[in-house]
């Protein structure tokens, strides 16, 4: 992966004495190529001067005289075509071993004084038109043109000076031959995209993706096909595809050229071979006649109409036969029209799906056409090459999926394969042999670009990957993308990985179909949901920092995927929390559920800012895509919000106690209330929920035995609070068991009471002298169980001439082990196999069971499975095998059920369980062997009989020996769980009141968490004490103080307008302050006596007027540069019950509240509709940083609001 750098700029300090000048001095060097070269060449070239401009402002000139060039100039060709590259090997100048005569390779040299009048190029020398084309496209990127700069509007940074280090810089022979994308699944998204922007799928919009693909070095295409014909919506389409130099094919399932929209304008008859064969025939023909003068890549065989099984009805056997005389006629026409000698025309066979199952029971194509296997749509191979079927002619490939529609789910909205799993899957399929062709299913091509981009240069130059620089890939990306330097690109690349990382766990399409995250066991939920939210305050904070130009491309890149991706899962999890809560009567089950329908509105104005704002609207519809509310594998037409419990609180007050480990709730649950124990290695604190059934706040007492620590020892509950609970085991009871007691009162006259306990079995003691420090590679039980992350491993032994190896991020907690070489042959017995020991120390002796937690590989290599082997000390290895036997293991096909992989794609994991009798507790070492290469290790589980529910299964266990490191695990799940439970709301509108009256002094805070339930302006009204309060305190007629209103978590809004304070009168007691204009959501209220005494009773909410149009205001530049005009960028939301007409009014104001310009606009807002204005604004004048965007809204119902939002002035320059 590792690339050399030749091209470098002033700031890079290179000695001129070493540089080629391709610009300095305001001047660029020329460009020449001959016109006698291939026409994508000199297209090429074109795009080439384009980007010496972008670069440095000044346009080269491109020169097809060679006698025309002045000092310093490039020079560009293609051996064998071009006179000036042939002559200057012939001389010996330019150095072409290794690249003439060679598959798309090319040479970029210095030469000096190559010609006369030149005295000095830089030569760019390709073996045929593709490898001087990607040659050209190399120095592109090299002087920081991205191959996103229009897919992904990413900005060229200036750099008026230009140098390449002087030297010879070789790229040989790809290691995959064929390298492309399909463009798939492409309504609603791209199709609607593409019509909006061009008269269909024509020429035009395939020229991007074309240059597309050039940039970076992929060759081959199967164009868009849902609703589209390459050939016949733009009769162009073939000869411009030729003019570049891409190769098209089509589908897996449209053979002989022939998209399936040929068909379905001029079906004639069934799509039966048997029963319509000469139809059949003289379609495939004139598809072979279409495109002979064209490079092809030609699909053989058939499937059934519009990609299902063919000839379901039939006999194995019999279609099988039927599909050997379809292959035999395809080729009859293909010798025909295009060369008698049929072999030297590239074919395949796409062995997808119920393909592959007549491959196995014995089918079989001529040895020339490549086999092409495919993965399980999901990512997981299903068959390489055996050896015998390497030494084919036609080699072998692989149609790999970034996106897919089909069962279990289809998934199309985002990116949810991570490049680790890319990166291991592929990287074993060319191991195999599979190195013909290489083509993945991108649907939309965005928001794919990252996995996209790694999956091509995988396929280029596999073996510049390795599980070591995988994230480098990244690192280095978002430098180039983003003009970022080590560190912040560091933290983009990780941002990448953590969303892809998510996703990869589950689908966002599956989130409703199997339990989540558990918000009862292991602080899993609140875990998940701070690592997402942390990634989305760093995303935001990245976004912010960025110049501007550059914040279109990291919308689309990172922080939609990252924000879009994290709302989806909280919202679900809200919802299921809501449920949860529901059942257990908390009155906060209603804020959370109405926090999971304001995260859904979110999720669509993440999608309306991708469609309508970003870039100013060129993306519109690419993010129409439904991904909420799947009900079966096809999605919903609409997003569907999930369901959520909802409860009628009780009046007055009324405790309820919920404990960690338990959805039980008490009074009422049958159960005893237990924490789950406490252990002496863990260092973990419990948690215990006080939280209220009813409508009125309460206070609540603790009392515990002596060695058992609460953090409090009494509150106050709005809806609830969260008391950790901790032991002091040095004061604890002896013994291997103690038990203690925690008791809550509530003031409603409720109590419960908590077992607490803490174990401490003979079998955990420490096995060390005393004064010694122990081992600290000791996994120790706690809780019933062991869990240990695969790479935490005490040795790794070697065997045969493999090992096992870190997957750095591949799987769904913490990273991998797998073995390599990965073609090592499968170990049966596996005594002498490469194996990794861990230490582990166990509370009671008899039997064990252990979960071994694996990537859901299929078993796609012959003669292989996917079996591990599992064995304590010197006792006997068992051997588990990941893939049950039979119909319900293999993909889903139309001939399997598939309901074991069915399982494994959803949950992103395989399960082996294997038992073990051990005769004594203490400490022993686990082994685990291999058994076949294939099998990815993630996770281990000793169950002792304590594994309790969970997505991910239990976090790592402590270790002894690790005191420090042990705690500081525990401390990330309980600051996740802190954060979770801190936020104890009252709910407006409503009433917000102390306990009991509190005496509010001039310079004095009282501070509460309120949830809003409705956006709207509010009527707030300061409630004192009753009349026969103490003497003085009620009359406060003096008494004044500000209310402010702070929301919490604002990375959620994208932007919230000022919210002033409201200043509150004792004075006016009884009259309500009108006016105050709240966003729903998380608040923390905030009252300052600013003058006199009250006794303090509280405030009342009342919901005056709720909004019905949402306003999401932003500010932008129309273009780079600080001197081009402001864009206020309005987006409007109608979610009231009819339609409205409105009337806009947008104003720029200065730091001194100057006005710098103003702009109005009226429409009409359709039930439902969504609008986005873009407003042109006068540039601020130099030196301003601080802006104010003001924008005021009426409504024909006589609704009128104002916001006023503090904005920066955009920066553009990049950073160094």
């Amino acid at each position: 992966m590792a690339e050399i750098r030749y091209v470098a700029d002033a700031a890079s300090g290179v000695p001129d004495a070493g540089v080629f000048p391709l610009a300095a001095g305001g001047k660029v060097a020329d460009l020449y190529v001959s016109g006698d070269d291939h026409p994508g060449v000199v297209r090429a070239a074109g795009d080439l001067m384009r980007d010496l401009f972008r670069v440095t402002g000044v346009t080269p000139r491109l020169c097809h005289d060679a006698a025309a060039l002045s000092d310093f100039a490039v020079l560009i060709g293609t051996i064998g075509k071009s006179a000036v590259i042939d002559r200057l090997i012939e001389s010996g100048r330019l150095d072409a071993a290794g690249v003439a005569g060679k598959w798309e390779s090319f040479v970029v040299q210095t030469v000096p004084g190559p010609l006369p009048g030149v005295k000095e190029a830089l030569v760019i020398a390709g073996s045929d038109r593709r490898g001087t084309i990607y040659g050209i496209y190399d120095l592109s990127g090299q002087i920081g043109v991205s191959p996103w700069h229009w897919w992904a509007d990413v900005p060229v940074r200036r750099r008026p000076e230009l140098y390449v280090r002087r030297g010879t810089y070789k790229q040989g022979e790809p290691t995959v031959k064929y390298r492309g994308i399909f463009l798939n699944d492409e309504g609603p998204c791209l199709m609607t995209w593409v019509r909006s922007n061009h008269p269909d799928f024509t020429h035009e919009f395939y020229e991007r993706v074309f240059e597309l693909l050039l940039r970076l070095k992929a060759n081959f295409l199967w164009p868009a096909m849902w609703d589209s014909s390459f050939y016949e919506d733009d009769e162009q389409n073939a000869a411009v595809a030729d003019l570049y130099g891409i190769v098209i094919g089509t589908s897996h399932h449209e053979p002989m050229l022939r998209p399936h929209k040929d068909w379905k304008k001029r079906r004639s008859g069934p799509w039966d071979y048997a029963a319509n064969r000469d139809t059949l025939y003289r379609f495939w023909e004139e598809g072979i006649v279409r495109a002979r003068d064209y490079e092809s890549v030609i699909t053989l065989g058939m499937r059934g109409d519009g990609d299902e099984p063919m000839g379901s009805g039939e006999p194995l056997e019999e279609r099988m036969r039927l599909l050997q005389t379809i292959v035999a006629d395809q080729r009859e026409i293909i010798a025909r029209h295009m060369d008698p000698d049929v072999t030297k025309v590239p074919q395949i066979w796409a062995i997808y799906k119920e393909v592959q199952e007549y491959y196995e029971r014995g089918m079989r194509v001529p040895d020339d056409v490549t086999l092409l296997w495919s993965d399980d749509n999901h990512g997981n191979l299903r068959r390489v090459p055996s050896p015998e079927e390497r030494g084919r002619p036609g080699g072998a490939g692989i149609y790999y999926h970034l996106d897919y529609v089909g069962n279990p789910r289809s998934y199309k909205w985002i990116a949810t394969v991570p490049v680790p799993k890319i990166w291991e899957q592929m990287h074993k399929a060319y191991a195999y042999g599979a190195d013909r062709l290489w083509v993945v299913n991108v649907g939309d091509l965005k928001p794919m670009e990252f996995q996209t981009e790694f999956f091509l240069r995988l396929a280029w130059n596999v073996h510049g990957f390795s599980p070591d620089n995988l994230r480098e890939f990244g690192v280095g990306w978002a430098m180039r993308q983003f003009g970022a330097g080590r560190a912040a690109a560091e933290e983009i690349a990780d941002l990448i990985a953590r969303y892809t990382k998510w996703n990869g766990r589950i689908k966002p399409e599956l989130l409703n179909a199997v339990p989540l995250y558990s918000w009862v066991h292991y602080k899993e939920a609140e875990t998940a949901l701070a690592d997402m939210r942390d990634a989305v305050v760093r995303a935001e904070r990245l976004y912010a920092e960025l110049p501007a130009a550059y914040r279109d491309a990291f919308f689309q890149l990172v922080l939609y995927p990252v924000k879009a991706s994290a709302t989806v899962n909280e919202l679900h999890l809200r919802a299921e929390k809501s449920r949860l809560y529901a059942r257990q009567g908390r009155a906060m089950a209603n804020a959370e559920a109405r926090r999971a329908e304001l995260l859904f509105e979110t999720d669509e104005e993440l999608a309306f800012d991708y469609n309508r704002r970003v870039a100013l609207g060129k993306w519109n519809h690419m993010m129409d895509q439904t991904h909420i509310g799947y009900t079966y594998w096809n999605q919903p037409e609409t997003n569907v919000m999930p369901e959520t419990g909802r409860v009628s609180p009780l009046p007055g007050a009324a405790m309820g106690v919920a404990v960690e480990g338990s959805e039980s709730a008490w009074p009422g649950a049958e159960e005893e209330c237990a924490l789950p124990p406490f252990d002496p290695h863990s260092r973990e604190r419990r948690y215990i929920d006080v939280f209220n059934r009813g409508s009125e706040p309460f206070a609540f007492t603790v009392k515990a035995d002596g060695w058992i620590r609460p953090d409090v020892t009494e509150g106050v509950v709005v809806k609830q609070k969260r008391i950790w609970v901790d032991v002091d085991r040095d004061a604890a009871p002896a013994g291997e068991r103690a038990e203690g007691t925690v008791t809550i009162n509530g003031s409603d006259g409720t109590e419960v009471t908590v077992r607490v306990r803490l174990v401490r079995p003979a079998g955990l003691a420490p096995q060390t002298p005393a004064g010694e420090t122990e081992a600290a590679d000791v996994f120790v039980e706690a809780e019933g169980h062991i869990s240990i992350e695969a790479e935490h491993f005490a040795a790794n032994v070697p065997a045969g001439g493999a090992s096992w190896r870190k997957i750095d991020g591949y799987g769904r907690t913490l990273s991998s082990m797998a073995v390599f070489p990965v073609t090592v042959p499968s170990a049966r017995p596996p005594e002498s196999s490469p194996r990794l020991e861990y230490r582990v120390r166990l509370s009671t002796a008899g039997d064990i069971r252990v979960v071994c937690y694996l990537a859901p590989s299929l078993d796609f290599v012959p003669g292989a499975g996917l079996r591990i082997g599992v064995s304590f000390d010197d006792g006997p290895i068992v051997i588990g095998d990941g893939l049950p036997h039979g119909a319900d293991s293999r993909p889903y096909d139309g001939i399997n059920d598939g309901k074991d992989w069915e399982k494994s794609v959803i949950l992103n994991v395989r399960t082996v369980e294997t038992v073990h009798r051990l005769d004594a507790p203490g400490e022993h070492t686990l082994r685990v062997w291999m058994v076949d290469p294939t099998v990815v290790l993630q996770k281990i589980v000793l169950d002792a009989g304590g594994v309790r529910p969970s997505y991910l299964g239990p976090p790592e266990s402590p270790r002894a020996g690790q005191p420090e490191a042990n705690a500081a695990a525990a401390a990330v799940r309980e600051k996740a769980a802190v954060a979770e439970a801190a936020f104890d709301p009252y709910d407006l509108p409503g009433r917000v009141r102390p306990v009991s009256p509190l005496l509010l002094r001039e310079g004095e805070t009282w501070e509460a968490d309120v949830f809003v339930h409705e956006t709207g302006l509010y009527d707030v009204r300061l409630m004192s004490a009753e009349p026969d309060a103490p003497e003085g305190a009620e009359k406060a007629a003096d008494f004044r103080a500000a209310l402010e209103m702070e929301p919490l978590f604002p990375e959620r809004w994208g932007g919230l307008p000022e919210l002033p304070p409201v200043r509150l009168d004792a004075a006016n007691e009884g009259r309500p302050v009108s006016g105050l204009w709240l966003p729903a959501g998380e608040h923390r209220l905030r009252i300052r006596a600013e003058s006199g005494t009250l006794r303090f009773a509280g405030l009342a909410f009342a919901l005056a007027e709720r909004d019905t149009v949402r306003v999401r205001p932003t500010l932008r530049r129309e273009n780079a540069g600080e001197a081009c005009p402001f864009i206020a960028q309005i987006g409007l939301f109608n979610d009231g019950a009819y339609g409205r007409r409105y009337d806009v009014a947008v104003a720029l104001r200065g730091e001194d509240e100057s006005l710098l310009g103003s702009v109005e606009a009226v429409g009409r807002l359709e039930r439902g509709g969504r609008e986005m204005l873009q407003l042109k604004l006068p540039s601020a004048r130099p030196g301003v940083s601080r802006l104010w965007l003001c924008v005021s809204l009426r409504l024909d119902d006589g609704t009128e609001r104002a916001w006023r939002y503090s904005v920066r002035e955009p920066r553009e320059t990049a950073r160094s």
